[in-house]
């Protein structure tokens, strides 16, 4: 049979039910058929190099030089730059484990953890009624016993009044940061602080909007989200003077020691809100570094000193933004930008002005 074409077709036992059951092959060649039993390693070993191979040439240019992308699971020529396969789907974990104790200590099912959920993910719902899991209609009486079940499980996740009290505070967490538009991890890092003041006994005697707000706003402080107290306060009905007050308390009885605020953080927010370019964008920031290294930003808003260094920025790049119009965006009054503007203007070295970093 030399020269001729040959196939090998395998049947019987792919390693389901029964291992030590036998292969069945059958060879067909350019004339006859015939059937083999060949040994079990050496079946196990054709399928394992038959199922491993990847596309050994491009059908398009013919070169070997096949790479697979582990970012984007494709399969490319990289001499044409063909994608021979289309991505393939990852089904293993999200996580990494660097040792087999990080290993063996990381599985688990479902959703991570989350602290601004009320029970933190880990409470079991039971869905609707009516049917298996077959899809054929329940008995009554099965009916009736998953009904009670359903009744008394809804009942038990909020029977303490913690649970009940955490249950509202997450939900206002959760409608507070959506409009706020911080990240997951200032929401996660708020109602951390939030629970831990429920645990001490801070909440009683306050309402709970007002230590959510400060909650957040803490948070927000914490990992230097430019967000300010007023624009926190105007999220609920709650004064701003009572947010501020258990803003205070939260730093006192925790020991925490919230960051100087940074000026050169406020400049994206104000300048999205008056459609500045990039260019302007980085001389300002530009300018208020140079202001910081010069001592001049002690004691001055930050939000003031953002605008007033836009301002700066739009007169010497030509882009018409008047004091009006920054500090509606910025929620300072114009007096305030006219002053630091001026100050800015008298700190700073005139051969500032000119050099590379502002002119690139």
């Amino acid at each position: 049979m030399q020269g001729s074409a040959r196939i090998l077709l395998f049947l019987g036992n792919l390693g389901f039910g029964n291992p030590s059951a036998p292969f069945s092959a059958i060879i067909i060649s350019a004339g006859s058929t015939s059937t083999q039993t060949p040994n079990l390693p050496q079946q196990r070993s054709i399928m394992k190099t038959t199922c491993d191979q990847a596309p050994s040439f491009c059908p398009e240019c013919g070169s070997r030089k096949i790479i697979q992308d582990g970012g984007s699971g494709e399969t490319v020529c990289e001499g044409c730059g063909l994608v021979i396969d289309d991505p393939t789907i990852d089904t293993g974990p999200e996580w990494r484990a660097f040792s087999p104790k990080e290993k063996k200590n990381r599985p688990r099912v479902g959703l991570p953890l989350s602290f601004s959920l009320p029970d933190k993910g880990l409470s079991t719902m039971i869905g609707p009624l009516g049917r298996d899991a077959l899809g054929k209609r329940l008995p009554r009486d099965t009916m009736n016993m998953m009904f009670r079940l359903k009744k008394w499980n809804k009942r038990s996740l909020g029977n303490a009044s913690e649970n009940r009290n955490l249950s509202q505070a997450m939900r206002e967490l959760q409608k507070s940061s959506e409009k706020l538009h911080v990240p997951s991890i200032v929401q996660e890092r708020a109602a951390l602080i939030y629970r831990k003041a429920l645990s001490r006994g801070f909440v009683r005697g306050r309402s709970i909007s007002s230590m959510v707000l400060a909650s957040l706003y803490v948070a927000c402080r914490l990992t230097q989200t430019p967000r300010t107290l007023e624009e926190v306060a105007r999220l609920g009905s709650i004064d701003k003077k009572e947010i501020a007050r258990c803003y205070r308390l939260l730093l006192k009885e925790f020991n925490l020691r919230a960051p100087v605020p940074k000026a050169q953080l406020r400049v994206p927010k104000i300048a999205s809100e008056v459609e500045l370019g990039e260019g302007t964008q980085r001389m300002a920031i530009d300018i208020l570094w140079e202001a910081e290294r010069l001592k001049a930003t002690a004691g001055k808003a930050p939000m003031g000193m953002a605008a007033a260094a836009l301002y700066l920025a739009c007169v010497m790049n030509g882009e018409n933004r008047t004091q009006k119009v920054l500090a509606e965006a910025s929620g300072v009054t114009e007096v305030t930008i006219r002053n630091r503007y001026k100050e800015l203007k008298r700190v700073l070295d005139p051969d500032f002005f000119v050099s590379d970093s502002l002119t690139t």
